[in-house]
Parts: structure tokens; C-alpha cells; sequence
């Protein structure tokens, strides 16, 4: 998949969610093709990539607000941007059964106010809204999830991004389908890269055990899920936008993004990739035989399919690169390094190889 790096140089662009960790990749990714970014987003948790990555971000406009309040409407057409991404969310499962009702109120009410914002600001041409392959219903069979199969939720995060993709749907049918602007959803698998430093995620608590000596625990270690760079939804994204700004009633619809079948793998797996490029043999696995906490799903695949068949795309890198710049990105961060020279080169290497 080729991205048209002129359709970007000057653009202008707005990201919810922009200091989250997928956001601040994106946020970069698009400042480097040379786009007019505005973000609007909470204030980053720290410790938070986007912090790191500011200084080397001059020209973007970041904007510190609750899309829970109806009062954030007003600094989208401010923005007056051709393109949307909507990244915004509560993306923590684990958090999400601690707060249901939050989890709801953002994943919900957060993507209504952005698609009610949409419909005030006619300089929008395409919006790809963010979401997960959690949203459907899960039927833990071995076949990877499609784009046709029922949507669902379990549980609250699931459960509230299926909401967000129903509620786009309507948007889309009720108000844009005739001569709106595009409206697209983009259901990513598993991400993984440098920069996350959430709490209950395998990849941040993998690093937090390494740098800090200490026994890692792993919860489900069995569980399968589609690992991916944080960059392959990007890509992704970013094409599928060019696409609704030129055909937006071709395109309006879900896509699902994930790796190659053979790079969904079992937790243990990754947690023996990680520790292997890590490079620590040292280290302690400490493998929950029955993990406490809430219930998860044992087995998530989503097939690309659709996503490859008419964009042409395919992932750029194995799970296994993925795994080895990632652990090379918090190497740098625990040596000091210059991290915005670090992520942004990572960009660069990944758009070169996508090229």
C-alpha cells in the first residue's frame, strides 16, 4: 500500500486524541508529510509519548479538551479541516470494567459529539473513525472476524466501540451518504511499538519488569491476538482517507486492519519474541495458570481481506520486526536518547520500507 505523500503537504487535518499513544504516531507521521495538524485531546497520562515527541512537532495547534462536552464542538470548525481522524477513546480494557459508565460516555457520547461536529464544518471532505477488532460479538471459533460478522461487545470496551461503529453508521446514512463528506471506520488488532506506557498492557508491563529487574507476570497466556506495529493502521488510515476525500460514498464503510495470519500468536509467544530481542535471558516469566481479574477473550483474529483486495494493502513489517523496533525504541528511552529523533526515524524507516 502507497500513500500519496503530496495529497498531505499542506492539508489541513485534525486528530482527536493526539497525546494517546496511537495519536502521538499519528500526530507525527502526518506532521512529517508535511500536513497542518490540529489535535484535540485530554492531557497525556504521564509518562506519555507525546511529551517527548513535542519539541520536534513545532506548527502543530494541541488543544487540551473533554469531546464530552459539547463546548470542544467549536475548536473543530476553528480548525476547519479537510481531513478527520478520530483517535480519541478510554482504549483500556481492564480500566473499562473498573469505569463502565466513563468508558461508555467517551467511547460514545466522545464519537456523537465528533460526528455532530462533522456535520457543522464544511471544509470536511473524509473523517476515518479509530476502533478495535473487539467490537464484535465474540464466538471464539478459529476463524478470523470480517467486516460482515455481528458486532458485539462482551464486555464494556468492546461493547462501547461497537456502539461508536453503529453510531458512524447512522451518521453516515442519515446525513452524509447523499453529499457529505466520507465517513469510514478502521478496526485495528493488537498494537504494539515505542511510546505506550499504560498500565495492564503486555508490551509497557514487558518493559517496565526489564528495566526495572523484576519478575514479569503474565495473565493468559494462551490467549491469541492480532499483534501489529502501531504504523499498520496508520498506513492504513492515511490511504483509506485519501480514498473518501476522492470517492466518499465508495468508501464509506468498516474496514478491518491486522497482521498476516501467522503473526497472531499467543501471548506466551510474543512474551518470548520480546524477551529475545530484548536480550536479556535473565529475565523472569512468571505464566498465571488461572489469571485473576475480569474474563477476557481467549482467541482474536480479524481478516483483511476487503482491506487488501481494494487498497492494495499488505503489512510492511513480520511480527517479528515489529517486536525488534520496539524494543529497540525503549532501549533508547532508558539510555536517554533523543526519542523524538528515534520515533520519527522509525517513521521514516516504515513509510521507506511501505514505499
Amino acid at each position: 500500500m502507497r500513500i500519496n505523500t503530496q495529497f498531505w503537504r499542506g492539508r489541513h487535518v485534525l486528530v482527536t486524541g493526539h497525546t494517546g499513544f496511537a495519536g502521538s504516531w499519528l500526530a507525527a507521521t502526518l506532521h512529517r508529510l508535511g500536513a497542518r495538524v490540529t489535535g484535540i485531546a485530554l492531557a497525556p497520562e504521564a509518562p506519555a509519548l507525546f511529551p517527548l515527541l513535542a519539541p520536534r512537532l513545532n506548527g502543530i495547534t494541541s488543544h487540551i479538551a473533554d469531546l464530552r462536552d459539547p463546548a470542544a464542538a467549536p475548536l473543530v470548525e476553528k480548525a476547519a479541516p479537510e481531513v478527520v481522524f478520530h483517535l480519541a477513546a478510554e482504549s483500556l480494557v481492564r480500566r473499562a470494567y473498573r469505569e463502565p459508565a466513563a468508558t461508555f460516555a467517551t467511547n460514545v457520547l466522545g464519537t456523537v459529539h465528533v460526528l455532530e461536529a462533522l456535520r457543522n464544518a464544511p471544509s470536511i471532505r473524509a473523517a476515518v473513525l479509530f476502533t478495535t477488532d473487539k467490537v464484535y460479538a465474540s464466538q471464539e471459533w478459529v476463524w478470523p472476524y470480517r467486516e460482515t460478522d455481528r458486532l458485539g461487545g462482551n464486555e464494556p470496551y468492546g461493547a462501547s466501540k461497537a456502539a461508536a461503529e453503529l453510531a458512524a453508521a447512522a451518521y453516515y446514512h442519515s446525513y452524509f451518504a447523499a453529499n457529505g463528506p466520507g465517513i469510514a471506520t478502521m478496526r485495528a488488532g493488537n498494537l504494539i511499538g515505542g511510546g505506550d506506557f499504560s498500565a495492564d498492557r503486555l508490551v509497557p508491563d514487558f518493559m517496565r519488569a526489564a528495566m526495572r529487574d523484576t519478575p514479569l507476570v503474565v495473565r493468559r497466556p494462551q490467549a491469541r491476538r492480532p499483534w501489529q506495529f502501531v504504523m499498520e493502521p496508520i498506513l492504513a488510515m492515511l490511504a483509506l482517507a485519501e480514498r473518501l476525500h476522492a470517492e466518499p460514498q465508495a468508501y464509506s464503510e468498516a474496514w478491518n486492519v491486522g497482521p498476516a495470519l501467522r503473526d497472531t500468536v499467543t501471548v506466551e509467544e510474543l512474551v518470548r519474541q520480546l524477551k529475545q530481542a530484548w536480550g536479556d535471558a535473565r529475565m523472569k516469566v512468571q505464566l498465571e495458570k488461572e489469571p485473576a481479574g475480569p474474563p477476557e477473550a481467549g482467541t482474536l483474529a480479524i481478516d483483511s481481506a476487503k482491506l487488501a483486495l481494494r487498497l492494495g494493502w499488505n503489512p510492511v513489517w513480520t511480527l517479528s520486526e515489529a517486536v525488534a523496533k520496539t524494543a529497540r525504541w525503549y532501549k533508547a528511552h532508558a539510555e536517554g536518547d533523543d526519542m523524538a529523533e528515534v520515533t520519527l526515524h522509525h517513521i521514516q524507516e516504515f513509510l521507506d520500507a511501505a514505499a
